[in-house]
């Protein structure tokens, strides 16, 4: 059984929410909360497989508490909620620690989907969606201006910065490993590497430091 905390100020989302992943069989919400600090209390109280946090609430907002949470169960995912795909907070709550993000608008069968494929351990960020996003906050260059080569990040060895671009380019450890003729054992080693020498916890982590790189 997949546990979820939902937090979310708006109680007719957060029951509108519950219903339908209630509705799966392998899915239930243990947890809700109106605000970040009440969600941090219940998560770390409750570890769940999967936390849905909003991005803005009073007291505390959902940015503060990502942060909080990577730092005291960055074993635990949280997936954002936003009305907005543009939403240029949700890029400082990708850099505090959240996984991915999903839109309240959201189809419920996509949103059963979501919750199972992000207790799965899978990336819920797009490399596109994720280079918007960046976009709102660091213009793109003129269309006129060449691409720039991806260069190798500080610290990493040039084997790690190949695992890294292929991970911004959205591939899983099995086609990481097919690329670079190695074995998923030694991707998820090099990810450990990586996300070591990055301080981050999850592989948007990665994604966002390749793509501010460049």
């Amino acid at each position: 059984m997949i546990s979820v905390v939902l937090v979310d100020d708006e109680q007719a989302l957060r029951r509108g929410i519950r219903f339908i992943l209630e509705g799966a069989p392998d899915i239930e919400v243990v947890a809700e909360a109106s605000n970040g600090r009440d969600g941090v209390a219940r998560v770390l109280d409750l570890r769940p497989d999967v936390v849905l946090m909003d991005i803005r609430m009073p007291v505390m907002d959902g940015i503060e508490a990502a942060g909080k949470l990577r730092a005291s169960a960055p074993d635990i995912p949280v997936v954002m909620l936003t009305a907005f795909d543009t939403d240029e907070f949700i890029v400082d709550a990708l850099h505090a620690g959240a996984m991915g993000f999903l839109l309240k608008t959201i189809e419920p069968e996509g949103l059963v989907s979501a919750v199972r494929a992000v207790a799965a351990g899978q990336q819920l960020l797009s490399p596109k969606a994720l280079k918007n996003l960046l976009a709102l906050k660091r213009p793109e260059p003129a269309p006129a201006a060449k691409a720039p080569e991806p260069r190798p990040l500080g610290g990493l060895s040039q084997r790690e910065n190949d695992v890294a671009q292929l991970v911004a380019q959205g591939l899983d450890n099995q086609e990481i490993a097919d690329q670079l003729y190695v074995s998923v054992t030694t991707v998820k080693t090099h990810i450990k590497h990586i996300l070591d020498k990055l301080g981050g916890t999850n592989r948007v982590h990665i994604a966002i430091a390749v793509l501010e790189s460049r």
